[in-house]
């Protein structure tokens, strides 16, 4: 339908254009970096980012950073499949001791925080101390750190972080048991607890920083990591910079695949990172993003916009004329769900009674999947079942939803539950003959645009009138924290690959966080608490079928669609892998100056 094309944008004229110009500007970038500037990535960002602590950052576009220049204790293996950790600043793997509740981290000498003036020029050498800082400093109410729930409650006395908070609070469930040795207690076992010591919010920071900028931290980031802050200006361009004490070297799991056996041979043993540079863009316009790259910008594009999809891709397959250039398309199942959720407090469509919960079923079952997925997604999509994708731990490929796209099943739900009367213009009434107008808030960009042109389709076709409030995103999700947004589209992408990532957001104590639906419902929080507390395996299973059987039931949220992202990356990029969990590759990405200039050299 032409309501679902790009507005605007003439794809063949635009690609051609592209195609066929010069890249002067690239060419003379390309040619000085090969003339001694060294190896450059040439990267950009979606979004702005917000500040670089570990501590606060939680936007995409931080954590990418993030990754990058600080160090946690653990990090996956780049190649392992399924994902697999292993030793970062740690040696190796921890020592688990009393049935999971004990970790000790070993923790490898000579590794060093990045110059900075509070050091008063005197290089700075990480200890367990450091972690012990960096971890405590979650709890400070000061600061609202979004990870703090990843340890709350479960450090071994950790109550007295939470009552006059102090850093220097020493607690038995964090201790450093010598220089390079930590100790970490937990009140029960956690079966996700070594996923969480693979986050960027659990880097490691010094003190010194930190107190040298109060308040400010995030605008100086100081950390051990393989690249160091060069250029820094806010929401337009950052350069990061080889760490030159970096002692990262490469060890991974053998490899299986061709491809990925090429890699193991080129980065086995290699200290990282492999470049000296990495230059980043802020790109939020789809249209942007796509022109710089295919004129040799950017040396990846990952997740092709949707709207933009018709410019590179044919048929499910890159365009000759890209692929005769050496471009290669990848296609990655993301770990990441796209779900439309209601407020469950708010009082139109919130509450637990009959009508209510059929006019959320009704909603849930005029949603197109396959209209999203075709019109919409361009087919790099299939439709989410429950709120797991494939690839987390726990998910179950045979499950389906009981519910589905069935208008005349919606229609006859309203019908029965008390919303049979019309008004002037054709459209449901409440029950009591109210007006009954539903909002959804929208992103003002041209892809909310187009959702809010599918979601009318589909509300208008059961006699629901929906109207439409547009926003910058992280707006409504502010509003959306204080209950004060009726309906929204959003989507999660995994901190960690296990279901309990997803889980967790229809967690009752949840609401006000993560819970935007605010869906407190005792047999799911039940259930929840018990599966979280169990391997994946059997028992855990019938848990996870049973809350989706309880989020069908009940509607907090339409499961809308996993993304099967459509990537594509330059001829002289090497070593480029998408990884499920952490959001960038830098460290082990490599670049061929000489082919990037004859390859843009003869576009």
């Amino acid at each position: 339908m032409p309501i679902f094309r790009p507005a605007a944008v003439t794809v063949a004229a635009l690609l051609s254009t592209l195609l066929h110009a010069a890249a002067v500007p690239v060419l003379a970038a390309t040619t000085a970096a090969a003339a001694g500037e060294g190896k450059v990535l040439h990267m950009f960002l979606s979004t702005s980012e917000a500040g670089l602590d570990p501590a606060v950052g939680s936007d995409l576009a931080s954590l990418s950073l993030l990754e990058n220049l600080f160090d946690p204790l653990l990090r996956y293996d780049y190649l392992a499949r399924p994902l697999k950790l292993q030793g970062n600043t740690a040696t190796a793997l921890p020592t688990v001791e009393e049935g999971g509740r004990s970790y000790t981290f070993h923790i490898r000498p000579g590794i060093h925080f990045t110059p900075d003036p509070a050091f008063k020029g005197k290089q700075r050498e990480v200890t367990a101390q450091d972690y012990v800082y960096s971890l405590t400093r979650l709890y400070d109410p000061a600061l609202k750190s979004p990870w703090s729930f990843l340890f709350d409650g479960k450090l071994l006395g950790d109550a007295a972080l939470k009552t006059n908070f102090s850093v220097d609070t020493r607690i038995p469930g964090l201790q450093a048991l010598d220089r390079y040795t930590l100790r970490i207690r937990l009140v029960e076992p956690d079966n996700n607890f070594l996923f969480y010591m693979a986050t960027p919010a659990t880097g490691v920071v010094a003190r010194e920083v930190i107190e040298a900028y109060p308040g400010q931290a995030g605008n100086h980031p100081v950390g051990t990591g393989p690249f160091m802050l060069g250029e820094w200006k806010h929401s337009d361009r950052i350069v990061l910079l080889k760490n030159p004490a970096s002692t990262a070297v490469f060890h991974g799991t053998p490899a299986n695949t061709p491809a990925d056996k090429a890699i193991d041979a080129a980065l086995e043993g290699k200290t990282l990172p492999r470049v000296d540079r990495v230059e980043v863009k802020i790109a939020e316009e789809f249209q942007g993003r796509m022109l710089g790259f295919l004129n040799g910008e950017y040396d990846y594009l990952e997740q092709v916009p949707e709207s933009m999809t018709e410019m590179v891709i044919r048929d499910g397959k890159l365009k000759p004329e890209l692929a005769a250039r050496g471009m290669e398309l990848y296609r990655f199942p993301v770990l990441q769900t796209y779900y439309m959720w209601m407020n469950m407090q708010d009082p139109l469509i919130g509450g637990y009674g009959k009508d209510k919960l059929a006019l959320r079923r009704a909603i849930a079952l005029s949603y197109n999947s396959a209209e999203d997925i075709a019109l919409l997604k361009k087919g790099f999509a299939i439709k989410a079942e429950s709120p797991l994708p494939p690839n987390v731990l726990g998910y179950d490929p045979g499950y389906r939803s009981p519910v589905r796209y069935d208008p005349a099943l919606a229609n006859a739900l309203l019908d029965k539950y008390g919303y049979a009367r019309r008004d002037p213009g054709g459209f449901r009434t409440q029950p009591n003959g109210a007006n009954l107008t539903l909002q959804m808030s929208s992103e003002a960009t041209v892809s909310g645009r187009l959702r809010d042109e599918l979601w009318r389709k589909c509300l208008n076709a059961i006699g629901l009138r929906v109207v439409f409030k547009s926003d910058k995103k992280t707006e409504i999700i502010k509003a959306s924290r204080l209950g004060k947004v009726q309906m929204f589209e959003s989507n999660w992408v995994a901190d960690f690959p296990d279901g309990e990532n997803f889980y967790q957001l229809l967690y009752g104590p949840n609401a006000g966080r993560a819970n935007y639906a605010r869906f407190d419902l005792p047999a799911y929080n039940e259930r929840y608490e018990q599966a979280r507390l169990l391997t994946d395996g059997p028992a855990r299973q019938k848990l996870y079928f049973e809350m989706n059987q309880l989020i069908h039931a009940y509607n907090p949220w339409v499961p809308l669609t996993q993304v099967l992202s459509a990537d594509i990356r330059q001829p002289w990029l090497k070593n480029y892998k998408r990884h499920p969990v952490e959001l960038t590759q830098w460290r082990y990405l490599d670049v061929d100056v000489a082919e990037r200039a004859r390859t843009l050299r003869a576009k």
